[in-house]
């Protein structure tokens, strides 16, 4: 389906007992898209698809604990970690990161393979279930519920202030320099935006999210994914998309994650209809203990549900560690 790609490079390898792992880089017009790779080439293959405001070194702690047979490739979304920033004046946007993942699967030359996406990559790996459907075999979603639906009547308003909010960022850009941080401050910034996050997992993600440069360490990710996403769905546009994935999707819900921030939303009622879409197309579900980054913190909490998934076996509510009283009415 895709045009192929000969410009793939993956270097730097390093050689383990338990993974070989190496670094991608794929080439795009504006620059590169960087990741990391594990596990055999001619292993299964498996698209990680990280978070807003994360990188792909959230998979670190995970992956080592899946299947060494699978081979697994973890995108550092554009703007994110390691890869180039979109070019001025350029929105970032779900289909802009779906064209993003198309042009690592080109270049991979990827047929058929699964995807695990965490949170907002949850939700593009979503969006590529549906566009792509025939290209998906198994979806997974950590504390992601796959789209995130706005009221019609909304999306102007929602428009106008991205579109604004772009605006002032150029008018803005040429005043600003970019703030150079010691690497301790990096990690208290970086903590209190992201309090789900353990300490361990904070010097993770700089790894890849941060450069050293004269004086301390700079952020890498694009400023501009923290405006306003002017392309949004309605809920019948999400519930719509849902019906057309083709693949066996798994949903896993940390107990203290984004569900419980829903508690008292007024978007707790939308939320529980587009789940009600997943489960309606047969998809497990299954709620764990633990919080948002679940995943990077305490990957072992997830990784036999996720091996089972990956393997074919049937997903269960007793299989898994369930501790969430919500999980009974799933």
């Amino acid at each position: 389906m895709f045009k192929t790609i000969n410009a793939v490079r993956q270097f730097s390898t390093v050689a383990t007992m338990e993974h070989a792992v190496s670094e991608l880089c794929v080439p795009v017009p504006w620059g590169q898209i960087r990741g990391k790779v594990w596990g055999p080439d001619y292993g299964r293959p498996v698209l990680c698809l990280h978070g807003w405001a994360d990188n792909c070194g959230s998979f670190n702690t995970l992956i080592p604990l899946l299947p060494k047979e699978w081979r697994y490739v973890a995108m550092d979304m554009v703007g994110h970690g390691l890869s180039s920033h979109r070019p001025e004046g350029v929105f970032y946007m779900f289909p802009s990161y779906l064209t993003d993942v198309c042009q690592v699967i080109e270049a991979l030359q990827w047929k058929r393979f699964s995807i695990i996406g965490h949170s907002m990559g949850g939700n593009v790996a979503s969006l590529f279930s549906t566009v792509y459907p025939e290209m998906v075999e198994s979806l997974m979603l950590l504390d992601s519920y796959g789209f995130m639906p706005t009221e019609v009547e909304n999306m102007p308003g929602t428009m106008r202030k991205g579109i604004d909010e772009m605006i002032q960022y150029e008018k803005r850009k040429g005043e600003k320099t970019e703030k150079v941080y010691t690497y301790e401050k990096a990690v208290e910034r970086m903590r209190a935006a992201n309090p789900s996050l353990s300490e361990k997992s904070v010097h993770i993600l700089l790894e890849r999210g941060s450069t050293e440069v004269e004086g301390g360490v700079v952020f890498n990710r694009d400023f501009r994914i923290n405006l306003t996403n002017i392309l949004r769905f309605s809920m019948v546009q999400s519930l719509d998309m849902v019906s057309r994935i083709q693949a066996r999707v798994l949903m896993v819900l940390a107990d203290e994650g984004f569900r419980k921030t829903l508690e008292e939303s007024e978007k707790k009622q939308m939320y529980e209809e587009l789940l009600k879409g997943f489960t309606d197309k047969g998809a497990s579900v299954v709620t764990v203990p633990g919080d948002h980054h679940v995943h990077l913190n305490s990957p072992e909490t997830l990784a036999q549900i996720l091996t089972q998934h990956l393997q074919g076996q049937a997903v269960t509510r007793s299989d898994s560690p369930v501790t969430s009283k919500d999980s009974a009415k799933l």
